[in-house]
């Protein structure tokens, strides 16, 4: 469901994991700026607006709320709030765990429409550091001021994966509308260099009943200082049949200040896992106290697990062929995903954490 709002944010996933110390943490930040605000009937482009934003981070749960208070030309005004959740379960088997995504949309405009828009959706994810996949069905629905509330089956088949540094995302949602199927077929990128981010988005809505039908957008944020960063986007969106927003071409451009994460646990900086030498292999050391069985898995052979060897003192080693340079990697403990206390972590596509590990 696409959200119409002048500034654009991003969506995160949590990852649980077992034994390592996550930071759970809140990110506040205001958007200022001018953009194209969609409501029923038609659009816009708004004189000023406010964006603030709100994300709660932790490891299997995430939740973020925000909006968008626009003023538009002849001195009316347009208020945007939405929020939602992500919550998955600890693994069950082989990287396989449930999920449940839910979300609210509505808005308001001084000359008196008003909508919303909520969903749930849950999912069958199985996923691993760098790439995953799911599965889900819920339920959409939405209303406008003067029209009846409009229900739909909304399913969906997803996947994600990050290579080179660039997060990937693939989407597939046939959704049972009205008494009729239409599909929205979705992929896009987005790229991290130091303080630019940068993503494209592109989207097709399938339907032999309400037609077929193109969009695609684009987002640059350049951070100009540590807490406040340039923002602009341009682009299209399909149409969202629950509120009665039209598909629309939009601009946007602002300056977004964020304020400093609140850590609920401070930890020191850590450094990544620097192994020992052993002839052309490396060595890797962990100590875990009443562990049954261990391995470690990384980028280096794909994430498949090779097992670590008891050596005694709850001591677990292995000799490994690894590349020279920096890589990611987890532990497996027991059955469950691990990252080693102590090295330093980067965030993986799921909001959780996968360990580094420089060969020299």
């Amino acid at each position: 469901m696409p959200r119409p709002s002048l500034f654009f944010g991003c969506s995160f996933r949590a990852v649980p994991h077992l034994l390592l110390i996550v930071l759970a943490q809140t990110q506040a930040s205001l958007g200022l700026g001018i953009g194209t605000v969609r409501y029923p009937g038609g659009s816009s482009i708004g004189v000023a607006s406010l964006g603030p934003t709100l994300s709660y981070t932790a490891p299997t749960l995430t939740l973020n709320a925000g909006g968008t208070l626009a003023a538009l030309p002849q001195g009316e005004w347009f208020l945007l709030g939405h929020s939602d959740g992500w919550f998955t379960t600890p693994p069950l088997s082989d990287g396989i765990r449930l999920g449940l995504e839910a979300g609210w949309t509505g808005s308001s405009r001084t000359a008196g429409m008003e909508t919303e828009a909520p969903y749930a959706i849950g999912e069958l994810l199985w996923a691993a550091p760098d790439w995953g996949v799911g599965v889900g069905a819920g339920a959409s629905a939405g209303w406008n001021q003067g029209s009846s509330w409009v229900s739909a089956l909304h399913t969906r088949a997803r996947a994600w994966w990050h290579r080179a540094g660039t997060d990937w995302s693939a989407s597939l949602e046939p959704t049972r509308f009205l008494g009729a199927w239409f599909t929205d077929v979705g992929a896009g990128a987005t790229w991290h260099r130091g303080t630019v981010t940068a993503s494209a988005w592109a989207s097709a809505r399938l339907s032999a009943a309400y037609g077929s039908k193109g969009a695609g957008s684009g987002f640059l944020q350049v951070f100009i200082s540590p807490r406040t960063a340039f923002e602009v986007g341009a682009g299209s969106l399909l149409s969202d049949p629950y509120q009665g927003f039209p598909r629309t071409a939009f601009v946007t451009v602002g300056v977004r200040l964020v304020g400093a994460r609140r850590a609920v646990r401070a930890v020191p900086p850590l450094a990544p896992l620097v192994p020992d030498r052993r002839g052309d292999s490396i060595v890797v050391r962990f100590r875990f106290t009443g562990a049954r069985a261990v391995a470690i898995a990384g980028d280096w052979n794909e994430w498949r697990p090779v097992s670590l060897v008891a050596v005694g003192d709850e001591v677990w080693e292995r000799a490994l062929l690894v590349a020279p340079g920096t890589h990611r990697f987890n532990l497996l403990v027991d059955g469950e995903w691990v990252v080693p206390h102590g090295v330093a972590t980067l965030a993986d596509e799921l909001g959780g954490l996968v360990a580094l590990l420089v060969v020299p």
